[in-house]
């Protein structure tokens, strides 16, 4: 079972950044088509305006982010970027991101959502196949695009109904990593 989808606020950008630091080398590199700096890679998740964009995030049990998807919005599309933890791969968390990306791109009006990626991106290649997305390889570089039909209730209340469970997901996680931290300091003090 895949962990919850939950969008981030502003306030979770310091758990973003912390997902992005902590991925190796070449996760970094085909995640962002290059390879990148921890200043480079602070300085994007400062830049993203969590108002007009979506970043959305799965969270293991000590609330660490284990998987996330970046949208970026333009006038008629939307462009995802995904990331997941090596050690949570194989367990479908990429898919329920592009899954969960590709609803709320929908219910924005957008048409459609496309990614761009190294060619050698075998995971999000796999993705983006699955997705039904269609792929375009050129000089060492895919792009992969999605037709997103339009927004109806079924889409809109199903966005809202997943965002509450995420939500609650998130809460219920919170109050059981503070009750934790409680009895360890009872344990230890």
């Amino acid at each position: 079972m895949t962990p919850p989808v939950r969008r981030l606020g502003s306030a979770g950008r310091e758990r973003f950044l912390a997902h992005l630091l902590a991925l190796p080398a070449d996760d970094i590199r085909l995640r962002f088509g290059t390879a990148l700096a921890a200043s480079s890679i602070a300085a994007y998740v400062a830049r993203i305006d969590f108002d007009n964009d979506a970043v959305f995030a799965m969270h293991d049990d000590s609330l660490a982010v284990i998987a996330a998807a970046h949208v970026g919005f333009s006038e008629d599309a939307a462009e995802l970027g995904v990331s997941v933890s090596p050690g949570h791969r194989g367990r479908g968390l990429g898919t329920g991101l592009l899954a969960r990306a590709s609803e709320h791109a929908r219910n924005r009006h957008r048409n459609r959502l496309y990614m761009h990626c190294l060619a050698e991106n075998a995971a999000m290649m796999r993705i983006a196949r699955r997705a039904g997305m269609s792929i375009v390889i050129d000089t060492g570089e895919a792009d992969a695009h999605l037709a997103l039909p339009p927004a109806n209730p079924a889409s809109v209340t199903n966005e809202f109904i997943t965002d509450q469970l995420a939500l609650f997901d998130f809460a219920l996680k919170t109050h059981v990593d503070a009750l934790k931290r409680a009895t360890d300091a009872v344990k230890n003090g």
